[in-house]
This record gives structure tokens, C-alpha cells and sequence, in this order.
């Protein structure tokens, strides 16, 4: 039987990412370094368990972001209510855990007269003893102050700061505002058996080649990355690499296509079948030429042993006509990964992966309603399997980041009805949101410190949390209005309604310091 639901009937129904509700406390010293955090998170889990533990278990796992907390208490509560089912989103908790410290910084740095960004940057992890997350593992090879540095220089920060300043001095009605929001997003299934993937390679006479991996391709770009990957190994034109469909009769028990680890997992699978099948090849070559197996190469579509070339599909035909076997199945399993859930301690990640995002934004104060001008995004892909699909992953990740933190509200009646179940009500981010000003790039020079695939980087969800940029210059728009010494509560999504109520909140609170004078 198979089940086809309208938008209104599937919007209903489905469950959606989890809502949280925070409670917290955090410590500073007067220059802006973190002393502690004790915070409280509930999850809106809906009337099933689904996946609800495991989100949770990674907004844990970054409630700390990109900063170095010595002292710190995090709790979590999954609550079963009477709303559909909540269940895994892009960001998988994390997004929701990021949040809160950003918040903490954000109020601290509003009364206390400073800069965000400064602040930010002061509680990066760093040497020891300050290279420890919460749960026991080191953060070794952190890019954030790197990052940090790379793009508030180009994004001229601080000259654009003190345009903003002067800016909202002079205007009564239009305010603007600027956030920079680093990220540090652990990769790998915190769950630790799934960190594992299949792959089957196979060699056709004509020098051809099939693949088939566990991997699901949805749009992100996975195919043709594991399929670069094999030509990459074989040195031949990725147009002679055929993927497959993913199928169980070839690659059994495939983990899913999530945390991020798509391409790591099944390009290290795939690359593990490929350096089998190369090295019956360089063997058979050896044999062949009458050379030492070190001798023997793969480069441009050709066999090359000394001054010998051989074109890559006549070798095949060779290798096949002297009974070499030109097939293989691969397997890779992430090392090093462990969790002991009663504990809390453990290394879940295999990296991190590291971005930051700078987002200018004008706010109007009499409507609410509010345009982002300018993101400047520089994203850590490591040595990117494939630049321009990264840049598109970081592209699309950060407005979905923007829509959820800004637009995407569910909204119930009274008795407890859905009332947005549509386009119409529920208002997802349009090409027309997007920052007409989009500036994005990928970090040089900085291949994964991890024997990760060709030392590539995860980009599926680290730059959904670089949306949070635009909130906090959403925030900073209204502190401005009492010269950034209040700022009230903002919660998420900072929809038009927010926003204003935020606005009159902050002028009511000038008018009652100015009226106390």
C-alpha cells in the first residue's frame, strides 16, 4: 500500500525538527572569557521516542560551539507531548545545543558594552589546557581563529562596524545591525556503529567502470564526488565512471546517508576497493613491462612504467585476457570512535569541521520587517573533494540556517490545531532572501588533519549553524537602539512580530532609564 499526502495532511502529520526550551547561566570574567555555563535543555520529543535521545545527545555535544568552557553543567529531558512525532533535521541537535552559548555572549556582550565578535574569539579552544570539549575529546587542529582572522578581514568588520555605529546614530526609524558566527561541528554517527560503508568497484574490458556504494543521493552531489574519487584512484576521466543505483544485492547493510559523513564513509569504502583492484593491476603491470612494481604508475587515462605508456583501456584488455580480476569489494570503518553514554566521555568525532559567517542585516523599527545586504561565509572543506559543490552545500546550508532562525514559525491554535500547514503560512526562505551581496569561500590550504578521502572535510551540515549570523545581527539591530546597552529577549525564529515586539521592548526601556534620569 502506498500512501500519497497533500501539503496540508503531510504538514499536519509529520513531525518536524525539534523544538527546545533553554534555561542557563553563564559566568564571564570583565574581559569577556567564559568561566562557566550550567545549562538545562528540554526537547519537545512529540508522542514518540523516534530519534529523539540521539538529538539530543548532539545538541549536548555542542552546546559549547567553538569555545573552551572550564566549568560547565549540561542536562537534557526529552518531553513526550501530544504533537506529532519530532524527528531528525539537518544539524541533528546540534543547531539547537550552538544556540544557547551564542545567546550567552551575545547578552553578555550587550551590557557589557563589547563587541560580539571580540568576545567570540577570545573563548576559541586554543593550546592546553584549554584543547578539551566537554565530553573528553582533545580539539587538536581547531581553524577557528584562523577562520576568524581570514574573514573579518575580508568582510572589512571593522570598518563596516563603525559604518553601522554611525549609521544608526543618525537614523530613528531604520536601524542595521552585523553578526559574526564561527562554528565547530563534530562529524561522525554518534552513534558508533553506523560509522561504517560498503562499496563494490568493477572494471569492464573497455576500461570502464562501475560503481556502487551505500550512499543515497538526494541532490547533495554524493554520486558524483565518490565517482571523482575512483577516477581520482585510477587516474582516468571521470566520464568512464558509471554509479549505480544504491542497492542492498550489492552493498548490504549501508548506514544511512546522514551526520555529514556521506562521502567520507563511502569514499573511503569506495577508495579501499580501488587500491585493491590497483594493486593486482600494478603486479600484472610489473609482469608485464619487466619492471619493479614501484615502477608502475597511473596517470592521465594511461599505465606508465618508465619510458613504457599503454593506454588505460588496452592495459584492462590486457589484464583481463591474462585472468586478472577486475573487481572488488571495499569497506571502511571509522577508527577511533567511541562514547560511553553513562559516562559522558568519549571521542564521538572523528574531526571537527570549522566555518564562520559575517551578516549584515537593516531593520525596520516601525514594521519589523527586515532584509539581510551582505554575508561573507569562509567554510573549512579541508581539501575539497569538489569546490564548487561545497560552495553550493555551504550556500544552500546557510539559508536554510537563515529560514529556520528567522521565518519558519509553527504556529497552533488554541485547541491545539496546526494553523501553518503551506507555503502560504509557513514561510520557507525564497531565492528572493537570499543576501543579495553572497560572498563564499573555501578555506586555502587546509587539508583535514584526518586520513579522511583525498583529506576532504564534511560540508552537509556544519553551514546550516552559520545562519545563526543573521539572527545575531538581528539582535545587535536592536540593541543599537539603546546604544547596545539592552537588548530583550529574542527567540527563535526572529520572525517580522518578534522583531517589533523586540523593538518596542527596547524603547520602552530607553524611555524608562531616560524617565529615571
Amino acid at each position: 500500500m502506498k500512501v500519497w499526502l497533500n501539503r496540508d495532511e503531510d504538514m499536519v502529520i509529520t513531525g518536524h525538527r525539534h523544538p527546545f526550551w533553554t534555561r542557563y547561566e553563564a559566568g564571564f570574567d570583565r574581559a569577556g572569557r567564559i568561566l562557566g555555563l550550567k545549562v538545562e535543555i528540554y526537547s519537545d520529543g512529540g508522542w514518540t521516542a523516534d530519534l529523539s535521545s540521539p538529538v539530543l545527545d548532539r545538541a549536548l555535544f555542542h552546546l559549547d560551539n567553538a569555545y573552551h568552557i572550564p566549568e560547565l553543567m549540561f542536562t537534557g529531558r526529552v518531553c513526550r507531548t501530544n504533537l506529532p512525532s519530532n524527528t531528525a533535521f539537518r544539524g541533528f541537535g546540534g543547531p539547537q545545543g550552538m544556540l544557547v552559548v551564542e545567546e550567552a555572549i551575545n547578552r553578555f556582550a550587550e551590557r557589557q558594552g563589547l563587541d560580539p565578535a571580540d568576545v567570540r574569539r577570545l573563548n576559541f579552544y586554543g593550546d592546553a589546557p584549554r584543547d578539551q570539549a566537554p565530553y573528553g575529546q582533545m580539539v587538536v587542529a581547531d581553524r577557528s581563529e584562523r577562520i576568524a582572522e581570514e574573514l573579518l578581514a575580508s568582510s572589512d568588520y571593522t570598518a563596516r562596524r563603525a559604518e553601522i555605529d554611525a549609521f544608526n546614530r543618525a537614523h530613528t526609524h531604520v536601524a542595521r545591525g552585523i553578526g559574526f558566527q564561527p562554528v565547530k561541528f563534530g562529524i561522525s554517527f554518534t552513534k558508533s556503529f553506523l560509522n561504517q560503508a560498503g562499496a563494490l568497484v568493477l572494471v569492464c574490458t573497455d576500461g570502464t567502470v562501475q560503481l556502487n556504494h551505500g550512499g543515497t543521493e538526494m541532490g547533495q552531489g554524493l554520486y558524483i564526488k565518490i565517482a571523482q574519487v575512483v577516477a581520482a584512484a585510477f587516474q582516468i576521466d571521470v566520464d568512464k565512471v558509471k554509479v549505480t543505483a544504491t542497492r542492498t544485492d550489492k552493498v548490504p547493510n549501508a548506514s544511512p546517508t546522514a551526520a555529514s559523513s556521506g562521502s567520507d564513509l563511502n569514499g573511503m569504502a569506495a577508495l579501499d576497493a580501488c587500491e585493491k583492484i590497483k594493486a593486482r593491476l600494478v603486479t600484472f603491470g610489473a609482469e608485464l613491462f619487466g619492471c619493479e612494481e614501484a615502477q608502475v604508475r597511473f596517470e592521465n587515462n594511461q599505465v606508465v612504467a618508465g619510458d613504457a605508456r599503454m593506454d588505460w583501456g588496452d592495459f584492462i584488455q590486457k589484464a583481463y585476457l591474462n585472468r586478472v580480476s577486475l573487481s572488488s569489494s571495499g569497506f571502511y570503518a571509522t577508527p577511533n570512535i567511541y562514547y560511553d553514554h553513562a559516562k559522558g566521555q568519549g571521542h564521538p568525532f572523528l574531526y571537527y569541521a570549522n566555518g564562520a559567517a559575517c551578516s549584515e542585516v537593516v531593520l525596520d523599527t516601525l514594521t519589523g520587517e527586515y532584509r539581510v545586504l551582505r554575508t561573507d561565509i569562509l567554510h573549512d572543506a579541508g581539501q575539497s573533494l569538489n569546490p564548487d559543490i561545497d560552495i553550493g552545500q555551504i550556500e544552500g546550508g546557510f539559508v536554510q540556517g537563515m529560514g529556520w532562525l528567522t521565518t519558519e514559525e509553527l504556529v497552533y491554535s488554541d485547541n491545539g490545531r496546526l494553523l501553518t500547514t503551506g507555503p502560504a503560512t509557513y514561510k520557507i526562505p525564497a531565492i528572493s532572501d537570499t543576501p543579495p551581496d553572497l560572498r563564499v569561500n573555501l578555506l586555502a590550504n587546509s587539508p583535514n588533519k584526518e586520513a579522511t578521502v583525498f583529506r576532504s572535510k564534511a560540508v552537509g551540515e556544519p553551514p546550516l549553524m552559520l545562519g545563526i549570523a543573521v539572527w545575531s545581527a538581528l539582535r545587535d539591530a536592536v540593541a543599537s537602539l539603546t546604544d547596545g546597552c539592552y537588548c530583550p529577549p529574542l527567540d527563535t525564529p526572529a520572525t517580522p512580530e518578534r522583531m517589533l515586539n523586540a523593538v518596542n521592548a527596547a524603547k520602552a526601556w530607553q524611555a524608562a532609564q531616560q524617565e529615571a534620569v
